[in-house]
């Protein structure tokens, strides 16, 4: 995603190791990606996420202005295609919302999970509750507002009898297995990740109340 502060950026003529295939901003989010997830968001400096990119530091900066637009722009780009599928699976309204729930469910751990990186794992930083990360957090409530929505068209929902917050625990469980999961994922990632994903859409909606 291009961020408010972007930049036009430099030729590649002064990278500093062979050509990945990737422009300059795609290898630079990679490289933050990967430091961000293993030596942590407050271990890591612009210096550092340069070199893992391959170019000088002050290169990096005709692309982002510093360590807080890269993470942005990383936690945007998490939830932005899981928010594209609520849309579309909320538009179906023809179709039982149990079996829209799960495939929301579903679609959401094959994006959190799918990538090389725990990106799922830096919500929980302070840093995103400041201002520069108030677009992220509407995103991430639209998208907890769509799982809520679904479940409260379910028949398990009918049977809390009204009560909302009976339905807004357990929409709270539902989304926290969910974005939870990219940490059973790591102690384990050669599981199959298609057949991972199904088997955490089913325990959502067990936990939801939802028999299939």
């Amino acid at each position: 995603m291009n961020g408010p502060g972007r930049r036009v950026g430099r030729p590649r003529a002064d990278r500093l190791r062979p050509d990945s295939g990737r422009p300059p901003r795609d290898e630079i989010l990679c490289a933050a990606a990967e430091l961000f997830t293993v030596r942590g968001y407050g271990s890591t400096t612009t210096r550092a996420v340069a070199e893992r990119a391959g170019l000088r530091q002050a290169t990096m900066y005709h692309y982002f202005t510093g360590k807080e637009q890269l993470l942005v722009e990383l936690l945007e780009s998490t939830v932005a295609p899981s928010l594209r599928a609520a849309r579309r699976i909320l538009a179906e309204a023809e179709r039982p919302a149990e079996d829209r729930l799960w495939e929301l469910c579903r679609a959401d751990v094959l994006q959190l999970c799918g990538g090389p990186y725990n990106l799922g794992a830096l919500y929980l930083l302070p840093e995103v509750r400041g201002e520069r990360f108030l677009r992220f957090r509407r995103m991430r409530g639209e998208l907890k507002d769509s799982y809520r929505a679904l479940l409260g068209a379910t028949g398990a929902a009918a049977e809390l009898g009204g009560d909302a917050q009976a339905l807004a625990l357990r929409n709270d469980l539902v989304f926290g297995l969910i974005e939870g999961v990219i940490l059973i994922h790591r102690s384990n990632p050669h599981r199959p990740l298609e057949t991972f994903a199904e088997a955490t859409a089913d325990a959502a909606l067990r936990i939801a109340g939802i028999r299939r």
